[in-house]
């Protein structure tokens, strides 16, 4: 074998371990789900996944929407180039991403269209309408979903596509809900204004309590996540592998559960199931058929 070839081979194969570290700190439910996965095709999955959760993280790291747009632009600038860029092949998570779209097709445009999504992150504008929300949702958590089917078998993820869609904005929801008392506190907000408006809140409140019609908004939010959560159950196809990719959907009902309990306050609880009842909630699905 070529010493160039083999040299590549082996930093790539490094870059893709990285991705599957960086997914299990950041990640641990997906990590764990993707143990389901067929095995060939989990160093793609942990690419995807690791990928996403870094673009999630970019608010977090910056202390001005510029630096924010600015990473995000490095990414951008990055996909374009592709396997010509050094930068993005010296970074180990840009390196197997890239890899991951040449060797799937994934669309690069709907990695851009997630890329964009985030640049809501960044400012403290108010999510307009739930339509919104739901646009957010698809490109932010089902996109990454519908790659890593993709990537499992692209034939079966085709079969999967109406469950992915629906899992993809259940999940969606249900992190952003996880999420809130983090939102707050920085200030952003994704509680959509026309659901607050349907329920007399004023789309800027800035209360970080849970009154009664404030309560009422975010109990619709979860009960959409439930809606899109059975439909993603009723309209799954077989049995087939891209049904791993599915996985991650099953602990939603785990957590919104704990956000139904007496006295949680979504401003300042936090929804998080016990570490041993996801892991079997992820191996009883992965065991049986559907999520």
């Amino acid at each position: 074998m070529d010493d160039a070839v083999s040299k590549r081979e082996t930093e790539l194969a490094d870059h893709y371990r990285h991705c599957e570290a960086a997914l299990r700190e950041q990640d641990l439910d997906l990590w764990l789900a993707c143990l389901f996965a067929p095995a060939g095709a989990r160093p793609h999955l942990h690419a995807i996944g690791a990928f996403a959760a870094e673009i999630a993280g970019v608010r977090a790291r910056v202390s001005q929407p510029i630096l924010g747009e600015m990473r995000l632009r490095w990414w951008y600038d990055s996909l374009e180039a592709a396997a010509d860029s050094e930068g993005a092949r010296a970074h180990p998570i840009a390196d197997a991403l890239i890899d991951t779209l040449e060797r799937h097709a994934i669309p690069r445009e709907e990695v851009v269209e997630l890329l964009e999504a985030h640049s809501f992150d960044l400012y403290d504008e108010p999510m307009e309408s739930l339509e919104a929300l739901e646009t957010y949702c698809d490109r932010v958590f089902g996109a990454p979903m519908r790659w890593r089917a993709m990537a499992i078998d692209a034939q079966d993820a085709r079969l999967q596509e109406e469950a992915l869609r629906c899992a993809g904005r259940a999940l969606g929801l249900t992190a952003i809900l996880r999420a809130l008392p983090r939102h707050m506190a920085q200030g952003r907000r994704f509680v959509p204004a026309d659901l607050l408006a349907r329920h007399r809140v004023e789309a800027d409140f800035a209360e970080t309590k849970a009154t009664p019609a404030v309560s009422a908004a975010i109990g619709e939010l979860r009960g959409r996540a439930r809606e899109y959560y059975a439909a993603a159950r009723q309209a799954v196809s077989g049995d087939g592998p891209a049904r791993a990719a599915l996985l991650p959907a099953a602990t939603i009902p785990l957590y919104l559960a704990e956000m139904e309990r007496k006295g949680f306050d979504p401003f300042r609880s936090i929804a998080e199931p016990a570490q041993w009842r996801r892991q079997w909630r992820l191996w009883r699905t992965a065991r049986g058929r559907g999520i």
